[in-house]
């Protein structure tokens, strides 16, 4: 149901030929670049509207409860990645980087294997874009995202087009630190966001909102692994998938209540829901045509795109390159490495 990844790939081929904390807080200090990921005491329960095409950690724990290891244990730690959409496109995404990724463990006394995955609950479409309801005003948004831990590698998946490479070893206490971990920030960072949002490409860019998906859940993972003694030893280089939309300084625009409510600013709200009505999803030849013109049109002639971080809005003031779809190396923790990923 709902927007699917069509929107996301569409976007990024028009454009790649176009000219070249608590929320009162830090909305109080907008100035406060990146934007914090905002965090919650506890994962609501889904909408009965958000419906999943392919449902969400089907063989194992959709809230990430890890078995315990025995303190002595010696589990091996696996970097898995592969093509989005592996399973119904093979690589065609992997030609494009676009790749998801995950960890792997194995422990060597009992021989069992485990994976560790956060992605979307509903999909990548219905994170990135939101739903226009008829009789609804605000745009409404299936945009969680969680940890998925379930028993096995699935080794013809991640190596047939992807990589399955060992990086680490750790003792089962340090497994069992990191299974706290997990299940503490899969209850307090609920939501999914596809964009990273910065001023330009070059290396001293201003980041004003960082993404959060599945390889900053990695990255926080090995991260976490490393403060908590694991050693990287893997020669191979690490590279993930970035989606990054360009603009000036943005600017705070509100919640739904503020945006959409009895005493709220109708034009403001009617703007950001005519930006999102060309992201909805084609049925005709036809169609698909006309609402890669629209996107077009919003992002690079008017330079507009209306972003949804921490169920707030905010309006980016795009520029060029506008939109760019990397695969950046970011090297496994190690001493020398002392940048810490949040």
């Amino acid at each position: 149901m709902g927007i699917s990844w069509w929107s996301v790939a569409c976007l990024w081929l028009a454009l790649q030929r176009a000219p070249s904390a608590s929320a009162a807080s830090w909305a109080a200090t907008p100035q406060t670049w990146p934007v914090p990921y905002r965090r919650f005491d506890h994962r609501p329960e889904p909408d009965p509207f958000c419906q999943p095409v392919y449902p969400f950690c089907p063989t194992g724990s959709r809230d990430g409860e890890i078995p315990q290891m025995k303190d002595r244990d010696i589990i091996e730690v696996y970097r898995l990645q592969t093509p989005v959409w592996e399973f119904k496109y093979g690589d065609l995404l992997g030609h494009f980087h676009i790749m998801h990724d995950a960890i792997g463990f194995r422990n060597t006394l009992t021989g069992n294997n485990y994976t560790m995955e956060w992605y979307e609950l509903f999909q990548l479409g219905n994170c990135t874009f939101p739903h226009l309801r008829p009789g609804i005003e605000a745009p409404f948004w299936c945009n969680q995202g969680a940890a998925c831990f379930f028993e096995g590698i699935d080794d013809s998946h991640w190596k047939e087009n992807g990589s399955l490479v060992k990086v680490s070893e750790i003792t089962g206490a340090i497994f069992n630190k990191l299974a706290q971990w997990v299940k503490e920030d899969n209850r307090t960072g609920i939501y999914y966001e596809t964009w990273t949002v910065q001023s330009d490409p070059s290396p001293n860019a201003t980041v004003w909102f960082k993404s959060y998906d599945c390889s900053a859940f990695v990255l926080r993972a090995y991260q976490t692994l490393f403060e908590l003694g694991a050693v990287f030893k893997s020669p191979t280089q690490t590279n993930y998938t970035r989606i990054f939309l360009y603009s000036g300084e943005p600017s705070y625009l509100g919640n739904d209540t503020t945006i959409f409510g009895p005493h709220s600013n109708k034009t403001r709200g009617e703007e950001i829901t005519y930006f999102y009505f060309p992201f909805r999803p084609p049925h005709s030849v036809k169609e698909l045509i006309l609402s890669l013109l629209e996107i077009v049109d919003k992002v690079v002639l008017e330079k507009t795109f209306y972003l949804y971080f921490n169920f707030e809005y905010w309006y980016l003031p795009m520029k060029q390159p506008y939109i760019k779809i990397t695969y950046e190396e970011i090297p496994l923790p190690s001493k020398q490495n002392k940048s810490k990923v949040t």
